[in-house]
């Protein structure tokens, strides 16, 4: 019976002749849907165990729509929906023709051979949904290609089109709306599990370094999390080091996951380089001036042998829009999966194609709550660079703080994690102590002195600053850092743990 009705299911344009019109049938079964309601009708424990969540537009015909509303509505408030109950919802509704409401529904569950089928039917209901949306979709397109828009560019139509057959590709699930409890906490349950169950006690994305673990638990899907700092502290290089050992990692206990980096200051090239050095232990000025030795130069060819199939994807596009970015990011994980999004750096995009801010900060916003909106719906945390303002350079004590979020408009608003870099070595190196007017030549040795005590003690740490963590605490981490290498990891001594804050 199913197999009978499967092959009934319109997939083609059938065209009807009617005079000199062609008539286009869409696709849609209205077997399937008699025999779905017919019998749910008989067993309405069918609803619960549905592999698809079915919903009223989902039916091709509108009164098999108004009648699965009904039955689920009388379910749902633990009422029995049959012939009997539900004739009372559609007296004299002129949509059942010659026959009666009553008439109707028990021809449907008397037309039922195998409620075993119920859960094929809905598939195939559901199948036909979709194929009717893909057929809207193209006319849609194809309309808007033929009468243009003077504020919807061609590449804003593709961006659209594009954002439609991602949510068609999420097989219709994207709006889930209102969740039972028991479902929420079931998934808030296999997160803690798979925290326990970690070697290093994260749920989310692993970052490499133990104590930034220990802080975040990871980088959790759905979150938008800002990685900030004064240029020279090695935020890309941090985010860099991150993205690839999520993607690449061999712990115990964590798996790695399909990558998208969007380098809108770096070309892909120079990305390569630093995570070849950083993988090789080469240093990445002998790579890019061709200086190593020949026993450098084996490391590097063995080590890009190892890493050339890493779930890595890089999009080095200049002046990317934000919706060009979403649509890509998209258009990865129907593909290949996608599993973190890195955008360095976040002043860089541009807003959304066809919008005008009025301002920069408008303009930011709109990009920091369009990123937060992707994080959402691609289920994945999206790890976004930004630059700080001058300020900080203005200070003694150079450690950056959340006002200093440039042109940040609702940056700290949208982020669930606010980060920041930070290298006491960097502003050292470069205030180097000079004798002063007037000072004696004890006093400048022993100020002297003390600098390079200071120099000495930052030497290769830096410090990953967590200034704002929506779902946990803050703190400071202390980690190394290899200039040459352009590398960060774990401190050797024990004060790698976090600080507090």
């Amino acid at each position: 019976m199913v197999d009978a009705i499967s092959d009934q299911t319109v997939a083609t344009f059938p065209v009807t002749q009617l005079g000199e019109k062609a008539v286009r049938e869409m696709p849609h079964n209205i077997q399937a849907e008699q025999s779905f309601l017919g019998a749910l009708l008989l067993d309405n424990e069918l609803l619960d165990s549905l592999n698809v969540a079915l919903r009223s537009e989902h039916f091709y015909d509108p009164l098999h729509g108004q009648i699965y509303e009904a039955a689920a509505r009388m379910i749902g408030r633990g009422q029995l929906a049959n012939p009997t109950t539900l004739h009372a919802f559609f007296a004299n509704d002129p949509a059942f023709g010659q026959e009666t409401a009553e008439e109707y529904l028990t021809d449907l569950t008397d037309g039922v051979i195998s409620i075993a089928a119920a859960k094929d039917y809905a598939g195939i209901i559901h199948e036909t949904f979709l194929r009717r949306a893909l057929v809207k979709l193209s006319d849609d397109v194809s309309h808007d290609a033929r009468n243009p828009d003077l504020d919807k560019d061609a590449q804003l139509q593709i961006e659209a089109a594009e954002q439609q057959l991602f949510n068609l590709a999420e097989n219709d699930s994207n709006d889930q709306g209102l969740q039972s409890f028991d479902k929420v906490l079931s998934v808030a349950i296999e997160k803690a599990e798979k925290a326990v169950n970690s070697d290093g006690h994260i749920s989310g994305v692993s970052t490499g370094l133990t104590g930034l673990n220990a802080l975040l638990g990871g980088l959790h899907p759905s979150d938008l999390l800002i990685l900030a700092g004064r240029p020279g502290m090695g935020k890309t290089a941090l985010a860099t080091n991150i993205a690839f050992h999520a993607a690449a990692t061999t712990q115990t206990g964590e798996e790695p996951v399909p990558v998208a980096f969007f380098s809108l200051e770096m070309s892909a090239d120079q990305l390569g380089v630093r995570i070849l050095a950083e993988r090789s232990n080469v240093d990445s000025e002998a790579i890019r001036r061709g200086t190593m030795d020949s026993r450098q130069f084996v490391d590097l060819v063995e080590t890009s042998g190892l890493i050339d199939r890493t779930p890595f994807f890089i999009d080095d596009s200049p002046a990317l829009s934000v919706s060009q970015l979403a649509s890509r990011a998209r258009r990865l994980k129907r593909t290949s999966g996608l599993g973190l999004v890195v955008v360095d750096y976040l002043q860089l995009l541009q807003a959304q194609l066809g919008s005008r801010p009025e301002n920069r900060v408008q303009e930011i916003s709109n990009i920091s709550r369009s990123l937060k909106a992707l994080a959402k719906e691609l289920d994945v945390p999206v790890l976004a660079l930004s630059q700080l303002s001058r300020a900080v350079e203005q200070r003694e004590d150079k450690r950056p703080n959340l006002s200093d979020l440039r042109e940040s408009g609702s940056i700290e608003q949208d982020a669930d994690v606010v980060m920041f870099v930070y290298r006491e070595e960097y502003y050292l190196g470069k205030g180097e102590p000079e004798i002063k007017d007037n000072e004696t030549q004890e006093k400048f040795n022993l100020r002297y002195e003390m600098w390079q005590e200071r120099l000495q003690k930052a030497n290769g740490t830096a410090e990953v600053i967590i200034a704002k963590q929506r779902h946990g605490p803050t703190g400071v981490v202390n980690v190394g850092f290899e200039g040459r290498l352009t590398k960060f990891s774990d401190l050797a001594e024990a004060d790698h743990l976090p600080d507090s804050f």
